[in-house]
């Protein structure tokens, strides 16, 4: 790559995101995690650190209602019969 930036394999990658490394091969095999910036070496995927600058994961433990984008509105709350206020 011809960028100066340092790139990110897998344990850099699950320390920025904060779970583990299994865990992040787990995400980008179910294609849950950004596509790699440089994939020139099979099996050692490698990242840009500005890719994951304003990337949120989605799944598990992450509630996207609260961090919706500008353009879209959040879920609103429906109505249900017997509930208290």
């Amino acid at each position: 790559m011809a960028d100066d930036q340092r790139l990110w394999g897998y344990p850099e990658v699950a320390a920025h995101l904060g779970i583990s490394v299994g865990a992040t091969r787990s995400r980008k095999s179910r294609g849950s995690l950004s596509s790699p910036d440089d994939d020139s070496v099979p099996d050692r995927p490698r990242w840009k650190p500005s890719t994951f600058q304003n990337w949120r994961p989605v799944g598990r433990g992450f509630r996207s209602d609260l961090h919706s984008s500008p353009d879209r509105r959040p879920p609103r709350p429906t109505d249900r019969a017997g509930a208290r206020p």
